[in-house]
């Protein structure tokens, strides 16, 4: 007989499965709402709750354009900055032994340091950087996941199907003050704040998610997730200073795959793995007008994951390994014989992700078989 830590020291690991990070001027939100436990601690009892939080923190710096770095923007000292913080708290709840239901309810914060928003950036502009602050709730999400295999008789594997509704209840149309603006640039405005601050992007979206797991043995484990947010609303009537190019509210979606190693240390696991997060140009359904950076980050993660109980700990840092913004819709239509249009976008480095779970369970749990 094996305890029930073999298997919940990867508790923390898949606790609320954020698919989708932003990571800079390329505004890639976290939507997912899955709980993705693995093992017998994977499926949330009828009755019984999880309380989960999630923290994240980047810092974007880098601008691409396409594959390239732009590496003249640091040096010149005009690169455009975001500082921003997360935090999720997500409550889910056992409907049955196989389906569960979560609310996640986000709040963010973020700072954007830049120049050219500020008058322009030298040797054209006046040179001033200033900073604009977004921040509040931001949108609401709510979902089903359901196990397709018994969770009795399918110990060493599974996989889950998520659908879910995403709420507009995030600020879409934040403002914040801009210095050196008006014709003369000798005035001080309250605007609206760039799309990657914005604590919502304005539609109501739905949905998919799957993953899955399975168990080498009894000290490897292997998993998957995918996640697509469908967003139909073209554009939400708001526009970055109020320039009048309306921003878009895109689609996004992303893969993480990776592998466990469970150490002899009860509770500690080890994890590595890789992520694909995505702002695509076209949107599966509706239009794909108006404002948006689309483009996609693939990066390396490793983490820590921590359980000692009902309550989980992990610390994950993804790491980019490549960038690319690609052109959007409007750089593609916008584009002539003469003018070639790509736009440009700040990314991160990495990603700081802390996570933790507490279950509030009805009854004791019971050991784990051999596998």
């Amino acid at each position: 007989m094996k305890k029930i830590y073999l298997l919940s020291s990867l508790f923390s690991l898949f606790i609320t499965v954020q698919m989708a990070y932003s990571q800079g001027c390329v505004a890639i939100r976290g939507f997912s709402a899955c709980n993705g436990q693995v093992g017998s601690q994977a499926f949330l009892p009828k009755g019984e709750w999880l309380i989960n939080g999630n923290f994240r923190y980047f810092h974007s710096f880098r601008h691409f354009r396409g594959h390239e770095e732009e590496t003249n923007r640091v040096e010149e000292g005009t690169e455009v900055i975001n500082d921003s913080y997360f935090f999720d708290a997500t409550v889910s709840y056992g409907f049955s032994d196989r389906l569960y239901g979560s609310l996640v309810l986000p709040l963010v914060y973020h700072e954007r340091s830049s120049m050219y928003e500020h008058g322009g950036n030298p040797p054209n502009g006046l040179g001033d950087r200033h900073k604009t602050y977004a921040g509040g709730l931001g949108d609401i999400r709510l979902s089903a996941t359901y196990w397709l295999l018994d969770p009795e008789k399918n110990h060493k594997g599974n996989i889950a199907l998520g659908l879910g509704l995403k709420l507009p209840t995030g600020d879409y149309g934040a403002v914040s003050t801009f210095y050196n603006q008006g014709e003369n640039r000798d005035e001080t405005l309250d605007l609206t704040v760039d799309q990657s601050i914005q604590p919502g992007d304005g539609g109501f979206g739905g949905t998919v998610e799957l993953q899955a797991y399975r168990m080498l043995s009894s000290k490897i484990l292997v998993n998957g997730s995918f996640f697509y947010l469908v967003n139909p609303r073209e554009t939400n009537g708001k526009s970055a200073r109020d320039r009048g190019t309306l921003f878009s509210v895109p689609d996004q979606f992303a893969l993480r795959a990776g592998a466990t190693y469970i150490s002899p240390l009860p509770g500690l696991s080890f994890y590595l793995g890789g992520r694909y997060e995505c702002i695509p140009v076209y949107d599966l359904i509706g239009g794909s007008d108006g404002f948006r950076r689309p483009g996609y980050v693939v990066s390396v993660e490793p983490g820590v994951n921590y359980s000692k109980e009902k309550f989980s700990i992990n610390v994950n840092v993804p790491i980019a390994v490549d960038r690319n913004r690609t052109r959007s819709y409007l750089d593609i239509q916008n584009s002539t014989p003469d003018r070639y249009r790509h736009g440009d976008a700040a990314f991160a480095d990495y990603l700081v992700n802390i996570g933790f779970a507490w279950r509030i369970s009805k009854k004791v749990s019971t050991p784990f078989h051999s596998m």
